[in-house]
Order: structure tokens, then sequence, then C-alpha cells
């Protein structure tokens, strides 16, 4: 009785709940693989917004398809012949450590891995021989869709709080409950509530706002302390990073778990009070206009209430673990919509540089997710570790498509 009124209340709190921009993707094949939060710029769409009807039958609370795949010929993918890259090859070799048991991943991962270390011409004919490249296309049939770009951050930080480190990151939090809403109706699996238990109730989990408060209600559950609001709230963003301690040492944070409420861009809460034109609402943007408002920083940070949970990562990583569970690959691992595109497939992406004109076209991994990425032409572009990435990445909104490639003769999931 006590788990069924559970799952109505559960039920009653989708809307509230959902969170459209929080809802992970389906649950990943180890601890190491969790999705990242709002992993967009600063400036993004806003997110779909939640399932409005709850009434009791399950069916009703599927989401519409975000769109729908078309299949084509490599003949239609802009510069292909120039869009591969080592570390294209590489990510793809790490995108079959988790792929290859999988049918009908197995045979061509077993193909790749005995092909060796990366030669162009080698590759090309591999993935022209063994897949298929569908255009993804939006529900009304455009194209194009918006790509951003996200960055392995740097932080200064302390493992106690003291006048400079005072702003923590947090672990997860022993009263988070979360509710897989595939046990309610298939369409929603790997679609999840977040909230926490009140006598028999499940209500909305703590807002960024209640949670950062001085005595707030997370106290005690602290990581790390680091010492600048502003970069964690885009580490939170990021979802992964490093922080540097005073002794040298550097510890790698992922992250961990959300506490369910959207995603709301700041930069567009800026915009809209006149704050910050539309030239200036990017991650640097950002950050100047919080350096000269010190007094107003903690109110606009508020207005977006989705929070992020962090946890430490083993030391020898050669980057930050993305939803597939293996290391993200700079300028070679993209974050996408599990709904349309399968987690560690090739994906191939045609868009400008960050500021520029110039083609940026290139296959790609889908090796991440991210609670802002949702839709079907949409995703966010990792660009790295170092001062190079976090520019790119803060200067990155762009319009670009998208190609899945899938192995040969078989249907993508999305294409059904």
């Amino acid at each position: 009785m006590r788990m069924t009124r559970l799952l109505i209340s559960a039920c009653i709190l989708v809307p509230f709940l959902l969170a459209g921009c929080a809802t992970p993707p389906p649950a990943p094949q180890s601890a190491a693989s969790a999705p990242r939060p709002g992993v967009c710029a600063p400036v993004s769409p806003t997110c779909p917004q939640p399932v409005k009807t709850v009434s009791t039958p399950a069916e009703n609370l599927a989401l519409p398809p975000p769109g729908h795949l078309v299949r084509t010929d490599f003949s239609q993918l802009p510069h292909w012949d120039s869009g591969l890259s080592p570390a294209t090859w590489n990510a793809f070799l790490e995108s079959c450590t988790r792929l290859s048991q999988d049918a009908p991943w197995t045979s061509l991962c077993q193909q790749a891995t005995a092909l060796g270390p990366f030669d162009a011409l080698t590759m090309r004919r591999f993935f022209e021989h063994s897949f298929d490249p569908w255009q993804i296309l939006n529900p009304d049939e455009s194209p194009q869709g918006l790509i951003t770009g996200y960055y392995e951050p740097l932080l200064q930080g302390s493992l106690t709080r003291t006048a400079v480190y005072r702003f923590p990151l947090y672990g997860p939090p022993p009263d988070l409950l979360t509710i897989d809403l595939g046990d309610l109706a298939p369409d929603l699996k790997g679609r999840h509530l977040r909230g926490r238990l009140v006598g028999n109730r499940v209500v909305p989990y703590f807002s960024r706002a209640e949670i950062d408060l001085e005595d707030g209600p997370l106290t005690g559950h602290e990581l790390l302390w680091v010492d600048n609001p502003v970069k964690l709230f885009f580490l939170q963003i990021q979802g992964s990073g490093v922080v540097q301690l005073r002794d040298g040492r550097r510890l790698h944070v992922g992250y961990a778990d959300q506490n369910g409420h959207p995603f709301r861009s700041i930069a567009r809460y800026l915009m809209e009070q006149g704050q910050l034109s539309l030239a200036q609402a990017s991650m640097q943007g950002i950050e100047a206009w919080a350096r000269s408002h010190p007094q107003d920083l903690q109110a606009v940070l508020n207005q977006n209430p989705s929070f992020v949970f962090f946890r430490l990562l083993p030391p020898d990583l050669p980057g930050p673990l993305g939803t597939l569970g293996v290391p993200l690959t700079g300028q070679a691992s993209l974050a996408v919509d599990t709904q349309v595109i399968p987690l560690g497939a090739p994906v191939f992406l045609s868009t400008t540089w960050p500021g520029r004109n110039q083609p940026l076209d290139r296959l790609m991994m889908a090796q991440d997710t991210g609670g802002a990425i949702r839709g079907a032409v949409r995703a966010d572009f990792f660009w790295g570790f170092g001062v190079e990435a976090e520019e790119a990445a803060g200067h990155m909104k762009q319009a670009g498509q998208l190609w899945l490639l899938y192995p040969h003769g078989v249907q993508p999931p999305a294409a059904h």
C-alpha cells in the first residue's frame, strides 16, 4: 500500500518533477556512467515543456517523438572525406568498449579493433562499408538545429571551508528519491522523477534557492569548497571538472545526480531584464556581469532552480566520463538526446566554428547527454580542457545539421 501511494503521488507530481531539462537518459552500464545535467552553453533554447496530462491511464504520460530519421548516403555529408581524424577513431574505439557486447555492434567493434591505429583511407572505407547515414530531422521536417559547446573547467578549491573557499560542491543527498517512470509506462523508460519523502508523500526536492542558504538543508554533505560561485555554477552546467587544491593536487569531479528541477538559462533571464545584450549573452559575458554586480549575483543564480550533485572520480582518467561511461575526447565527443541518437553511435556534424562562418564538419561520437540537450537536431560539442576549450565552448551557439551513422542494414530505433 505504501508503494502504491508513492506511485500515485509520483503520477500527480509529473509536471513538477519530470524536469524536461534535467531528466537523465537510459540507465548507464556502470556507476561511472552518469549523465550530465544542463550541459549547454549559457544561452540555449527553452527546454520542452513537461507532460501536462497526468490522468490515470499510463499512456497519457508518453512524450511526443522529438523528430525522425531519413536514410541518405555518404555523398550528402558535407566534407565527409576531411571530417575524419585520429581523435574520432580513438573515440569510436572507446565507444566499442561499451557497445561490443550489443548486437549489431559486436562484429563492427571487433573489426575496428583489428584495424589498429588511425589511417584516414582505412577509416573512411570502414565507415562507408559498415554504416548507413541517416539524416536527423526535426518534427517539422527542418534539418537545422542548435549546436552548443561545453568543456572541462578548472576551479581552485579546498577540502575544508575557509574565508576564501566558501562555496560548496555537494555529494548526492541521502534523502533524494528517484522514481523510474518506465515502471508506470513503457514509453517513459529512462525517464525519472526526483523528489523527497515527507511522510508518505513525494514532494519536489529542494531548489537551488533553498540549497544555497547559509544553513541550508544539505549542510554536512559537502565534498569540496571553491572560491568562485560563478565558476561553480558553470561547473554544474558542464557536469564535470577539475578542482585544484592549495597544495597543487588536482581532484576530478563528475556528475552524480540532480535535484529534478528544470534547467533555466540565466543568460536569457539577464537579457529579459535588460542586463545583457544578445552579443553579451555568453559564459564570458555572464562572468563579467557578475564581477560588476556581486550584490545581485545569488538572486540571478537562483533563477535556475536546477542543482547538480557531484562525486570524486578516479585521478588517472584521460578525460571526464560521459553518460556512456567512457572518457570524453576533446573535439570528438558529442552530447545528444538519446530519444533520437543511441549512445555510442557515430554522428556526423555539420556546423560552423564559434563566432565564425568557417565550416566545422566532422565525424563525432555520441558519448554524453545533457539536461538541456533535448530535441532531434540538438547537440553539445565537447571541446576538452583548458583556456582555449573554455573560450570556444563559451561562445559556441551555432546552427548545424546531424547525421546518425548506424550499422548497415539495421534500422535505428528512432526510425521505427
